[in-house]
C-alpha cells in the first residue's frame, strides 16, 4: 500500500491508495480522509459497459439491509433490461462485494444505494458530503475528482479517481477531529457526449429515520 499525504493545519486530509481492498481499514485511523482501492476493471467486462445502450442503464436510490443488495441489484437490471451475460454478472457480484466491505468497514447493518447514469454536471462544485462516509465507484467514464483546500475555495490541484476503483469519501459528521480538509466533485461533462455509471453507497444507522 502506499499513500499520498499533505499536512494543512486543523485538517484531514491525507488519501490512502491501496492495491489490496483490506488495505482501506486504513479509512477508519486519523488524519484519513480518502481511500482509493486502485483497480482496475476487466477489460472485457469494460468494453460492454462502455457499449451498453444508455436507455438500458440501471437507475435506482434504495435504502436497503446488507443482505439483500444482491437480490435487489438483480431486480433492477432486469427492470432496466440491462442484457444478460457474464458481465453482467461480474457488475451484480462486484456491486454485492463492495456493499459487504462497505458496510463491514462502516459496521452498518444497512446501506443508501443509488445507481446514477450522469450526462450531465451533475455535482460540478467540489464540495464534502454532509454525512459520515461514502463510498463511490464510478463504472462507466470519468470518475471521481478531489483535490486539498484549506479555506473551502476550489482545489488547486484536481486528481481524478481512475474507473472502476471504489473511493471512500469522509462527510462533515464524520465524528472525529479534525474536519476532513478533502473536498470532490463529479466531473463536468455537459456537452462531450459521456455517460457515466456511478455507484454510490452510504451507511444508514435507522431506515426509520432516513423515511
Amino acid at each position: 500500500m502506499n499513500f499520498a499525504r499533505k499536512t494543512v493545519k486543523d485538517a484531514a486530509i491525507s488519501v490512502r491508495i491501496a492495491d489490496d481492498p483490506a488495505a482501506l481499514s486504513t479509512f477508519l485511523q486519523p488524519g484519513c480522509a480518502a481511500a482509493i482501492w486502485h483497480r482496475q476493471t476487466p477489460l472485457e467486462v469494460q468494453s460492454w459497459l462502455d457499449g451498453v445502450d444508455v436507455e438500458t442503464l440501471p437507475r435506482a436510490r434504495v435504502i436497503l439491509p446488507v443482505h439483500a443488495v444482491g437480490e435487489t441489484v438483480q431486480h433492477l437490471f432486469d427492470m432496466a433490461n440491462l442484457p444478460a451475460g457474464p458481465e453482467r454478472d461480474w457488475l451484480q457480484a462486484d456491486i454485492v462485494r463492495l456493499a459487504d466491505m462497505f458496510s463491514d468497514l462502516m459496521t452498518a447493518s444497512f446501506l443508501r444505494l443509488r445507481l446514477d447514469m450522469v450526462t450531465t454536471n451533475a455535482c460540478r462544485k467540489f464540495h464534502i458530503d454532509a454525512i459520515t462516509a461514502r463510498l463511490v465507484c464510478t463504472y462507466r467514464g470519468t470518475g471521481t475528482q478531489y483535490g486539498i483546500s484549506t479555506d473551502g475555495a476550489d482545489p488547486k490541484r484536481v486528481f481524478t479517481v481512475q474507473s472502476g476503483s471504489p473511493v471512500l469519501l469522509r462527510g462533515t459528521l464524520w465524528p472525529a477531529e479534525p474536519p476532513s480538509g478533502l473536498l470532490h466533485r463529479s466531473p463536468p461533462i455537459e456537452g462531450t457526449g459521456e455517460t457515466r455509471l456511478v455507484l454510490v453507497l452510504d451507511p444508514v444507522t435507522d431506515p426509520e429515520d432516513e423515511i
